[in-house]
């Protein structure tokens, strides 16, 4: 991998940690409003956000075509509150293993709708990676109980992951990975208000207590800004292919996390899944490929050496 491949891989991997460690975290805000919630965890992270979005914010915002903003609105609705509404309405009727299953599936969805959308066909080895991810990700969490309604609804979350990664793809040139992160959340905070208003009129909104103010911080503050500037800035490195195989660390880090606050434990199904994770995301990614043509061009290399000095040829030293 060069530098610029290799950031992008680490920035995409801590951005899918910060998620699955905050799933473990997430049981806390049961009983908060939902769409409260994310108007209060989208409005202060684009609060957060916009300083940190350089120069020029207001004429790269202007220079968006209605196109584009529609996009953005479908990405806000889509890729944010639509799939946390989803998680939320399938875990009702399933267990929460349910929707993380289909989740962990995105991978291969997007392994092979991108190369769709831009003409072409997928690509093996990443195909390969994805469905190993895939695998993973379901030996991790395993198959709880479920219904009819609980598996469309999963579906629905698993098409808002999807979402989350193709359609800001377009997006990233001209906005960037902070303001895009900034403008999305501000796009989102506002439908999360119109639902509330919709379905719950004045209840929408109320002040939290201690521990769900903290858990609210969390979100907005590490999942939500350092989250999707580092998802946004990794994607732009390595392309939403690749980028999309480290959500197999979600489950993961969920699974690891869990233990820290008695919420579940860890075990050989874990160990085993983060091992199918983790090799999915290495062939995916081509670093088991690079690997092996790095060992292949040094053993070639040998043997030429040794060929040439047994005809009498020196080979020279490279000096250290």
């Amino acid at each position: 991998m060069n530098a610029t491949t290799t950031r992008g891989a680490l920035l995409a991997a801590l951005a899918c940690v910060l998620v699955g460690g905050s799933f473990t975290a997430n049981s806390v805000l049961g009983a908060y409003p939902y769409a409260g919630g994310q108007f209060l965890r989208y409005g202060l992270a684009c609060l957060l956000l916009l300083p940190a979005a350089g120069k020029g914010v207001a004429d790269r915002l202007q220079a968006l075509k209605p196109r584009q903003w529609g996009r953005l609105a479908v990405l806000a609705a889509v890729g944010m509150v639509g799939f946390n509404l989803a998680v939320l309405a399938a875990e009702r009727t399933a267990e929460p293993a349910v929707p993380g299953v289909f989740v962990g599936c995105a991978p291969v969805v997007v392994a092979v709708l991108v190369p769709l959308l831009d003409g072409r066909g997928p690509q093996r080895a990443v195909l390969y990676g994805a469905l190993l991810v895939a695998v993973g990700a379901f030996t991790v969490q395993g198959w709880g109980r479920t219904d009819g309604a609980g598996i469309a609804f999963s579906a629905c979350a698993l098409a808002g992951e999807v979402g989350f990664a193709v359609l800001a793809v377009p997006l990233l040139r001209p906005l960037g990975p902070r303001l895009l992160s900034a403008a999305v959340c501000a796009v989102a905070a506002l439908e999360s208000a119109a639902i509330g208003l919709t379905a719950d009129g004045g209840a929408w909104l109320r002040r939290p207590d201690g521990v769900e103010t903290a858990a609210l911080l969390g979100q907005a503050v590490v999942v939500t800004v350092v989250g999707f500037v580092c998802w946004y800035m990794g994607m732009q490195r390595i392309g939403a292919e690749r980028a999309t195989l480290f959500s197999g660390l979600i489950p993961v880090a969920a699974a690891c996390t869990a233990p820290l606050v008695g919420t579940g434990s860890y075990g050989l199904p874990q160990a085993v899944g983060s091992t199918l994770v983790g090799l999915g995301v290495a062939l995916g990614s081509g670093v088991l490929r690079r690997a092996g043509g790095e060992r292949g061009s040094r053993e070639r290399a040998f043997r030429g050496n040794g060929r040439a000095e047994a005809h009498g040829v020196r080979v020279a030293e490279r000096p250290e």
